[in-house]
């Protein structure tokens, strides 16, 4: 046991001092240093992890770009990463927290406080005056934390805005409009967004909540959507999908829900179709994914003996070509509210793999705009079962208007939604 751990401690020592070299080359001449600060980051492959590492690696092309992040909590759970290394021309500072069940909300609570704190030392340890700072909110409060290291050391930061809150508690139930806890996050976005160099969101109706949340700030806003995996995520034949083969449900009309099982997602409209549904026998439901409602996916399936739904776990990135191809059309969900407060990221990798997408949408958020404005599916609106299974009996009824609503997703992908044009609006930005 000594020696192994003795082997991964010169391992590590070799990969700084080979890699250390690189970076003193590389950093010369560039402009001041960018920190990236985030909870998720390579080897993390998780949502965030992923595009948080290739934003931070696409900047390094230009720039000196360092990375303070936690240890891998999500789809790399379980492995322990240096706490100090360099990956791809990023310099990388891992600190440490809990990692309870973040399912469980005064665990997730302990997380982010624990995290928080390691991440608050780290900082103001390592910050220094002039640099940047690019953060994610994800976990919520890191923006806030990251922001008092970064105003007491003399660096500016921008808020990276994957989720709006206190609106996303509202619309999942876990808080009220007008409540002391909407009140009093309001009152401390509104002090984080007006020391903020400025703000970056991932969609339209997200610039259109925070251009009101920063009435009188003067802070400028910057929506630089997320991407398409574009180099790994392709369409492929359905007839040849070994996922739907190993299902057997090569001959069926297959619906696929593949993402995050939360509380934000619409999954009750859906089982609730899936029931209305039971005597279409052509018509099959596939969930891929974890969550906090995956347990109530799996007690309604069973309560209501629901033999045209069937669940999985979650599959890595590396095989999304293969489980996104898995069906006819894909399915994208919010519930009610969520206006302006966040955008599915999947999105963009079911218009890569050539779907149709039927989204479960308010109508001028932006999933719903691109499902809209690019022709490559439906929008229906949360809470709705009935209008879901009549567009599902109409997009059964019309198959053959399905191939080319798939190339028009391709197509999209590909003219707007790639990594490079994403780096070129963060380059701009940061």
């Amino acid at each position: 046991m000594a020696e192994r751990s003795g082997q991964r401690r010169c391992n590590r020592s070799a990969a700084r001092k080979s890699d250390k070299p690189l970076m003193q080359e590389a950093t010369e001449g560039k402009t001041p240093r960018l920190w990236v600060v985030t909870e998720l980051y390579y080897p993390e492959e998780t949502s965030t992890g992923y595009y948080l590492t290739r934003i931070a690696e696409g900047l390094a092309e230009d720039r000196d770009v360092k990375v303070l992040c936690g240890q891998p909590n999500y789809s790399a759970r379980g492995i322990i990463a240096p706490r100090h290394e360099f990956h791809k021309g990023v310099e990388i500072f891992r600190v440490s927290g809990t990692t309870l069940d973040k399912n469980v909300i005064p665990f997730r609570l302990i997380n982010m406080l624990t995290l928080g704190l390691s991440v608050f030392f780290k900082a103001m340890r390592n910050f220094r005056k002039g640099d940047r700072v690019l953060v994610v909110t994800t976990p919520p409060s890191m923006p806030f934390i990251v922001a008092l290291a970064a105003l007491a050391k003399g660096a500016s930061y921008v808020p990276l805005i994957h989720d709006n809150y206190p609106e996303i508690l509202v619309a999942v139930g876990k808080s009220r409009p007008g409540s002391w806890l909407s009140t009093t996050i309001d009152f401390f976005n509104r002090w984080l967004y007006k020391y903020a160099e400025k703000i970056i969101v991932v969609g339209r109706d997200m610039h259109d909540l925070l251009t009101r949340k920063t009435s009188g700030l003067d802070v400028p806003i910057v929506t630089i959507p997320n991407w398409a995996e574009l180099e790994s995520v392709n369409p492929a034949p359905r007839s040849e999908n070994r996922l739907l083969e190993e299902l057997g449900l090569i001959d069926k009309f297959v619906l696929l829900y593949a993402g995050n099982l939360g509380h934000p997602n619409d999954l009750e409209s859906i089982i609730e179709s899936a029931d209305k549904l039971r005597g279409e026998e052509s018509i099959h439901f596939v969930f891929l994914g974890t969550g906090a409602k995956r347990k109530w996916l799996e007690l309604q399936v069973k309560k209501r003996v629901l033999s045209n739904v069937t669940l999985l776990d979650p599959r890595p990135r590396t095989e999304q070509t293969v489980f996104l191809n898995a069906c006819d059309i894909a399915i994208v969900s919010l519930v009610k509210n969520m206006l302006g407060v966040s955008m599915p990221s999947r999105t963009y990798n079911i218009l890569a793999s050539g779907k149709p997408i039927l989204a479960l949408a308010d109508e001028d958020s932006e999933v719903a705009r691109v499902v809209s404005e690019d022709r490559v599916g439906w929008v229906v609106p949360p809470g709705d079962a009935g209008a879901l299974t009549r567009t599902i009996m109409d997009a059964l009824n019309h198959r053959d208007d399905l191939p080319a609503m798939g190339r028009r997703s391709r197509e999209s992908a590909l003219a707007k939604y790639s990594l490079n044009t994403a780096l070129e609006k963060y380059r701009d930005a940061v």
